[in-house]
């Protein structure tokens, strides 16, 4: 019975730990927003510079990632409305690092103890393999879903986190934070996290695949 629980924690740790792995790219990847700045023309549809740009969007992620840091949008204007959303996305970004670093954390202490108790299976595949199924199958119905309607998908996924809330309806000229995080720079997102996901998952599946 122990030996059970023991595999259904690491199926859920792994499958935990990918999941936050690829939601940390693009937040942790800060090149990858930079890039969007030429490739989207953001200097001509914002009116900002690219170093204004880089400033700003610096100082959002430094609040939304660095403990202490107070928030900012540099030179660009933002209101209160705006400046709450931020804030209950911080939430979120604290529980998506807590959750990566705590399965990060269990992940560790199962393998330290896996020779006492041997390989984590779940009948004849291993805990590691039926958490990369899982971990396809996300993205495949969520992929789905937004390559169906993006648009309707971006309202959907705020209506879920953000409840009873309409402050992550930016104004264009009060919040002009929102003139540099363009509609394609968020659907960029979602494809990175998808396919790292995807690729992580493959990966385990292929050396399950190659132990066999």
């Amino acid at each position: 019975m122990k030996k059970r629980f023991l595999s259904v924690l690491c199926m859920a740790s792994v499958f935990l730990f990918l999941l936050t792995a690829s939601i940390g790219l693009p937040i942790y990847i800060r090149p990858f927003y930079y890039a969007h700045i030429d490739a989207y023309e953001l200097e001509e549809r914002s009116g900002f510079t690219e170093a204004q740009i880089r400033q700003a969007y610096d100082e959002v992620l430094d609040y939304l990632t660095l403990p202490g840091k107070q928030f900012g949008t540099g030179v660009m204007a933002c209101s209160h409305e705006a400046e709450h959303h931020f804030a209950d996305c911080r939430v979120l970004f604290d529980l998506n690092a807590v959750v990566l670093v705590g399965s990060g954390a269990v992940l560790v202490l199962l393998l330290l103890m896996r020779r006492k108790w041997g390989p984590y299976r779940l009948g004849k595949r291993s805990a590691a393999f039926w958490a990369a199924v899982l971990a396809l199958a996300a993205p495949m119905i969520i992929g789905a879903l937004a390559a169906i309607d993006f648009d309707r998908a971006f309202v959907i996924f705020h209506g879920i986190f953000f409840p009873g809330k309409t402050n992550w309806i930016f104004d264009w000229h009060a919040d002009q934070i929102i003139r540099v995080l363009p509609r394609e720079f968020f659907r960029n997102c979602a494809i990175l996290i998808g396919g790292g996901l995807v690729t992580m998952a493959g990966g385990i599946l292929a050396w399950e695949n190659r132990k066999k």
